[in-house]
């Protein structure tokens, strides 16, 4: 059974939560904090962690960073901040989606059962990443697609494994453009789209329904596998 935690304050949000959940056979972890929540994480080791960013111990962001700390699996962020500032920082900060408040049981539904799914598509070995269609060897600086060689450049390499680094997560703009072009270029959003269109034509990506790279708009990035 999968095992979702949800941490919220609002006792009601939590009971609608519980409710819509385990009307699809999710077992059901809730925490009224983030002190809770973060032990909750620790013991029970959950498959999927939905929260709040306004907990009335510790800021949402902040819980993020500690969370991601030692949890690996996938996180979505409900909240009723709907600023571009808190999407980016809480995807910096380790969040796979972010749905604003006030939401429908449908919807949040589809984002679970989209974010686990990605989550679960995503085989990364230390060193590279493999499917039935892309290879990627991260210590040989080899990428081939379908049984033939991909020649990519120094940057459209760095930027194909910042992103499968970061599998199932929205790597955002800022991000990938202090990690790959410095600190000095992370405004310069117009080499991301340049590079990104450039590896995602190389890998054969169609960017209206993309095997690998999705885009998450005005924030960043996701590395995704469509494999069976």
């Amino acid at each position: 059974m999968t095992r979702v935690l949800v941490i919220d304050d609002e006792p009601q949000i939590r009971r609608f939560l519980t409710i819509c959940l385990e009307s699809q056979a999710y077992d059901v972890l809730e925490a009224e904090d983030a002190r809770l929540g973060l032990q909750q994480a620790a013991l029970h080791e959950p498959d999927l962690v939905i929260t709040d960013l306004g907990l009335p111990d510790l800021d949402g962001q902040d819980l993020l960073v500690r969370l991601r700390e030692f949890y690996r699996g996938p996180v979505i962020v409900l909240s009723v901040r709907e600023s571009e500032r808190d999407k980016v920082a809480a995807f910096d900060n380790g969040a796979n989606d972010y749905v604003q408040k006030p939401f429908s049981a449908n919807e949040l539904l589809a984002r679970v059962r989209a974010t686990l799914r990605t989550f679960s598509r995503i085989a990364v070995p230390a060193t590279g990443y493999s499917d039935d269609h892309l290879s990627v060897d991260l210590l040989d600086h080899r990428v081939t697609l379908d049984g033939g060689d991909i020649h990519l450049s120094r940057k459209e390499f760095e930027l194909l494994r910042c992103l499968i680094q970061h599998p199932g997560r929205v790597v955002t703009q800022q991000q990938l453009l202090k990690e790959i072009w410095g600190p000095h270029h992370q405004h310069d959003t117009h080499y991301l789209r340049i590079f990104i269109g450039r590896l995602r034509s190389k890998l054969g990506d169609d960017p209206t329904a993309p095997r690998y790279i999705e885009t998450e708009a005005g924030v960043g990035y996701r590395f995704v596998s469509h494999r069976d």
